[in-house]
């Protein structure tokens, strides 16, 4: 807010660098800002996202803003996640047995602009694969719809959806909860990484040209696990671009690559179920096949190697707020 006769200001910054950009569900907030400044006889506004893509670009053309880019969740993860390495929480990812199951993946949040959990949760449950750890509400805690309410929005693609959710045995839970829980600064689901071969992150954003990467990948990062990515197309070739490491020499990441955002999701429960028909001793093998990429990631995210990443980048965009 200004205050005062401040004739020598002349623009502002607007920092919405943690949440993704919702053009509708954060309307009042993004007008809110151009009222408050209504008073700049000259405006050079620039806006902070932590946000690629269309929905970034909108923003910009609706309100007039120039955007500057830098990687929020990145150092939020480097702060949240820091002192897990040294900890005796979980062993060592080369040390770990050999995986009880598949894959886990934490879902909370089921409706609204995240209902692709409810569409992953419902090809989960169509291919037999809710005996992996996967948590998921009953009813949207956030939008507080039942999640068969929400599946319904996809009945023309997949007539079978609501019979299916109403069959999956929601809600489902993590060991010792009783509740999907909000962790987003915090590690847990220890026990379940452990026996888990893959961590399968559902991103905060999944549909559209857009890139938003959350702590939620992160988790699995400092885990210790491999991930297949529930998120918008490229966000693996994103990764890849601050120095992680995918694996796609393990198995098939074409699904990144794909723009239909339903058959994307399709493949990503594919791929999930071919690994699940493997026996015992091939998913051991896929496991120490992934060892090298999930040591790279977790030192590269511990030891100072990411960090320097985003120092650049973030100097980078500092530089570009001074022009």
């Amino acid at each position: 807010m200004n205050h005062g006769q401040d004739t020598d200001e002349t623009g502002y910054v607007f920092f919405h660098d943690q949440e993704p950009v919702q053009l509708e569900g954060h309307k009042n907030l993004f007008d809110d800002v151009i009222e408050r400044n209504l008073d700049l006889e000259k405006q050079d506004a620039r806006v902070i996202v932590s946000e690629l893509g269309e929905n970034t670009e909108r923003l910009c053309s609706t309100y007039g803003w120039q955007s500057h880019y830098y990687f929020f969740h990145g150092w939020a993860c480097l702060d949240w996640f820091r002192g897990y390495d040294r900890t005796f929480l979980l062993p060592n990812p080369t040390q770990r047995p050999a995986p009880q199951h598949t894959f886990m993946s934490p879902n909370r949040i089921m409706g609204g602009e995240r209902d692709h959990r409810t569409l992953f949760v419902y090809h989960l449950a169509q291919r037999g694969l809710l005996h992996n750890p996967v948590s998921a509400p009953a009813v949207c805690p956030y939008e507080n719809v039942p999640v068969t309410e929400v599946g319904k929005k996809y009945i023309n693609m997949y007539p079978d959806i609501s019979q299916v959710l109403s069959q999956a045995g929601l809600p489902r839970f993590f060991q010792g909860e009783n509740t999907q829980q909000m962790t987003s600064c915090w590690l847990s689901n220890f026990e379940e990484a452990v026996s888990s071969l893959v961590y399968v992150p559902t991103e905060t954003v999944y549909f559209g040209r857009r890139t938003h990467v959350t702590e939620k990948t992160f988790k699995a990062i400092a885990l210790g696990m491999p991930w297949i990515l529930v998120a918008p197309r490229g966000t693996l070739a994103y990764m890849r671009s601050y120095g992680f490491n995918t694996f796609g020499s393990v198995w098939d990441e074409s699904y990144d690559q794909e723009p239909d955002d339903l058959r994307r999701l399709e493949m990503i429960a594919d791929l999930l179920a071919q690994l699940d028909s493997m026996s015992d001793s091939q998913k051991a093998d896929i496991q120490q096949a992934c060892l090298p990429m999930v040591e790279h990631n977790w030192h590269h995210f511990y030891h100072g190697a990411f960090e320097q990443v985003l120092w650049k980048e973030m100097t980078e965009m500092l530089e570009q707020l001074r022009d």
